[in-house]
C-alpha cells in the first residue's frame, strides 16, 4: 500500500514506520478501542488458567466477549490460537462473567451473553497468505486486522475480509472432540443468506432495492449480519439496520430520539420500547414508494 500526503497537488510518499514491540500495537488498540472496533474495553493482560490474554473486550451489539491478540511478527499458528481461545472461553464462562463484573459499573447477568458470537481479532502489521487462506471460514469467529503506522503520525487499520465464496468450518472432517469441532458447533457468524432464508421472492427483491440503496449513499457502507438484523455500517459505526420480515422490511435508524428531522413524520419513534435494532427510529415498509425519502433519512445517519 502505497500512502501519501499532498500538498499543492504534488504527492509525497509516507514511509512506514515498524512498531518496535507487541506492546506498542496493544496500547495503541486498547487506547482507541471504541473508535477503531466500537468495541467495550474489559481487561488488559487477562489470565485465565494458563493462558494470558492481551485485551478483553466487549461487543454491546452482539452481546458477546472479543479476545484480541497483537503479532508484530510473522506467524503461522493464529488460527489454532484462536480456536484454543474460543475453547477456553467457552469452557471457562464463569471466569469471563465475573471479570467483566469487577470491572465495569454495570453487571452483566449470565442469560444476557450471546455466547454463539464470541471471536477472536488477531492484529499485525502483516498477515501472510497462509494465514488468510487458513483463517477464510465464513462461519469461523477468527478475524485477522491489519495495523501500520507511517510517517506524520499516520496509522491505518485494514480488517480483512472473507471471501464471498469462503467455505463452512462445518465441511471439515474432524474428531468430534477436538476443538476445532467444539467451536464450529458453538459458534454462529450469521449470513445474508440466513435471515433471506424462507421468505418470498417478492420480499427478497425488496430487501436488494433497499439494501443497494443504502450502500450506494456511502463508497464504504457495508452489510454486517447479526443474530437479528442486518446492520449497515460505514466505517464500523452502525448507520441502520434491516430486519427482514415474511410481508415487509423493518428499518432501523442510528438516530437518537428528536436528532433525526423527519418532516413527513413516517418513521415511529421507539426510544421507549425494547427492539433489536440500533437507534430510536423505525420503519416498516412493503414497497419502494418512499424509498428515496427513507433514504434521505438514513443518510442523516452518516
Amino acid at each position: 500500500m502505497l500512502v501519501f500526503t499532498q500538498d499543492k497537488k504534488q504527492l509525497s510518499e509516507l514511509k512506514e514506520k515498524p512498531f518496535k514491540l507487541e506492546k506498542d500495537i496493544q496500547t495503541l488498540f486498547e487506547t482507541n478501542l471504541e473508535n477503531i472496533a466500537g468495541l467495550q474495553f474489559i481487561k488488559s493482560e487477562f489470565k485465565i488458567k494458563n493462558s494470558r490474554i492481551d485485551t478483553l473486550a466487549f461487543d454491546k451489539e452482539t452481546q458477546a466477549f472479543v479476545i484480541i491478540e497483537y503479532k508484530r511478527e510473522k506467524n503461522d499458528g493464529v488460527v489454532d490460537q484462536g480456536i484454543s481461545y474460543l475453547n477456553l472461553m467457552l469452557e471457562n464462562k464463569a471466569d469471563f462473567i465475573v471479570e467483566y463484573n469487577e470491572t465495569q459499573p454495570k453487571p452483566l447477568k449470565r442469560k444476557e451473553i450471546e455466547w454463539t458470537q464470541s471471536r477472536v481479532i488477531f492484529v499485525s502489521p502483516y498477515f501472510n497468505e497462509y494465514q488468510k487462506q487458513s483463517s477464510n471460514f465464513k462461519d469461523l469467529g477468527i478475524e485477522l486486522w491489519e495495523i501500520k503506522q507511517y510517517e506524520n503520525g499516520v496509522v491505518i487499520i485494514n480488517p480483512i475480509k472473507k471471501t464471498k465464496s469462503a467455505p463452512s468450518i462445518k465441511q471439515i472432517q474432524t474428531n468430534d472432540n477436538s476443538e476445532i469441532s467444539k467451536v464450529a458447533h458453538a459458534i454462529v457468524v450469521y449470513t445474508e443468506e440466513d435471515h433471506l432464508q424462507g421468505k418470498p421472492e417478492e420480499i427478497k427483491e425488496l430487501y436488494e432495492t433497499y439494501k443497494n440503496a443504502i450502500l450506494n449513499l456511502a463508497f464504504n457502507i457495508e452489510t454486517e449480519p447479526k443474530k437479528l438484523y442486518i446492520a449497515f455500517k460505514e466505517n464500523k459505526k452502525n448507520i441502520a439496520d434491516i430486519v427482514i420480515l415474511k410481508k415487509g422490511l423493518k428499518i432501523f435508524i442510528n438516530k437518537k430520539k428528536e436528532e433525526l428531522d423527519d418532516p413527513k413524520h413516517l418513521l415511529k419513534d421507539i426510544s421507549a420500547l425494547g427492539h433489536w435494532g440500533n437507534g430510536d427510529y423505525e420503519v416498516i415498509v412493503d414497497n419502494t414508494q418512499h424509498l428515496e425519502y427513507i433514504m434521505s433519512l438514513v443518510k442523516q445517519a452518516l
